[in-house]
């Protein structure tokens, strides 16, 4: 077993209705003096009734669509040039990411404000990167944790339901990720096997209770099942990479997702999406027709997709599927961590799930 780095939370978390009341306190307590805040036009919107002045000057910035390098040394430079000494980052989890990446860039401690449970964004002290057409680039993982989550439930409730859809099929992959990482280890770490337990719990909970948490979302309520899959896709999720390190971050179901987004066909759907088809991928890949099965009722019921039609590829299939494939097995892909032999595997575990998904119909 290799050595694990744990980066298990942020310094400070909370999660209650009315919960931004204590900016004003936490900003005092860390004696920042002027703030720089990133968001977009709806988060904005959805925070800014809730939102409360936290008592010091801030800066106001809106995103430009993708986390990218570019956006990154964007939101470096307003922090640079309003004199800022933190950022808060507003929105979902492209926004968390430039808050996070301009944090590290400009050695500034970051507060998050999440107004979707889409992914563990909020959480993990890493970015995910993509160029400017919205293809897949890099993650990267940064030194330092994020210093402050505020997750304020009534916030999440205004948020469409399809971005709590996906945050269940990215958090769900979780579990079938790290146990693929993990399964062969002689030997864990406790670090390890919290990262385990908090990536079981996600599959578990999210199976559960992710029906009825949307159920909340198109009533307009905020109840207990609403806030346990919002905290499992915010905190257990990302106590999964947290505790576990390069054993609880991506494999399979990610690298399928990546492949995906070399097809323009599927850039209007979310991560959580393409990541949930990418779940059945790799268990496809390993030959566990009996989990595929257990999942696909709980797939029906949320609306996530089980095939390619269902990703918007409706004709030219071979092309499509050889595209996702060489790009899922490019070089230094995380599927190679699952024994992978190279891209006419990843093609033929593909191809496996589309015809079982023919025979469903």
């Amino acid at each position: 077993m290799k050595p694990i780095q744990v980066q298990g939370a942020p310094a400070i978390y909370q999660c209650f209705e009315g919960v931004l009341e204590l900016l004003p306190e936490k900003i005092a307590e860390q004696q920042f003096s002027q703030g720089l805040v990133i968001h977009g036009e709806k988060s904005w919107k959805a925070v800014q009734p809730h939102f409360v002045e936290p008592g010091v000057p801030l800066h106001y910035i809106g995103y430009n669509k993708d986390c990218t390098h570019e956006e990154v040394n964007r939101i470096s430079l307003a922090a640079a040039s309003s004199k800022a000494d933190f950022i808060i980052g507003i929105g979902g989890g492209k926004v968390l990411d430039i808050a996070k990446a301009a944090g590290h860039k400009s050695d500034l401690p970051v507060i998050l404000i999440p107004t979707l449970a889409s992914n563990c964004a909020a959480w993990t002290p890493l970015s995910v990167f993509y160029d400017d057409k919205g293809n897949f680039l890099e993650y990267i993982i940064f030194p330092r944790s994020t210093l402050m989550v505020l997750l304020d439930p009534s916030i999440l409730i205004d948020s469409p339901p399809e971005f709590l859809r996906a945050g269940i099929g990215d958090t769900i992959a979780k579990w079938y990720e790290a146990d693929v990482l993990t399964r062969r280890l002689s030997s864990k770490s406790v670090s390890l096997d919290i990262a385990l337990q908090a990536a079981r719990l996600c599959r578990d909970v999210l199976l559960e209770e992710g029906t009825k948490a949307m159920e909340s979302l198109k009533t307009g309520s905020v109840t207990t099942h609403l806030v346990r899959a919002a905290e499992t896709i915010i905190m257990a999720g990302g106590m999964v990479g947290g505790f576990g390190d390069h054993y609880g971050r991506i494999s399979g179901a990610h690298s399928i997702h990546n492949g995906l987004t070399h097809l323009p066909e599927t850039h209007r759907y979310l991560h959580g999406d393409k990541v949930a088809y990418g779940i059945l991928v790799q268990l496809a890949l390993e030959q566990r027709p009996e989990e595929i099965a257990l999942l696909l009722p709980h797939y029906r019921e949320l609306g996530l997709p089980k095939c390619l039609a269902e990703l918007g590829i409706t004709s030219g299939k071979q092309e499509a599927m050889g595209t996702i494939a060489e790009a899922a097995a490019a070089p230094g892909e995380s599927i190679y961590l699952m024994d992978i032999s190279g891209k006419e595997e990843v093609y033929a575990g593909i191809a496996q799930l589309e015809h079982l998904m023919q025979q469903e119909t």
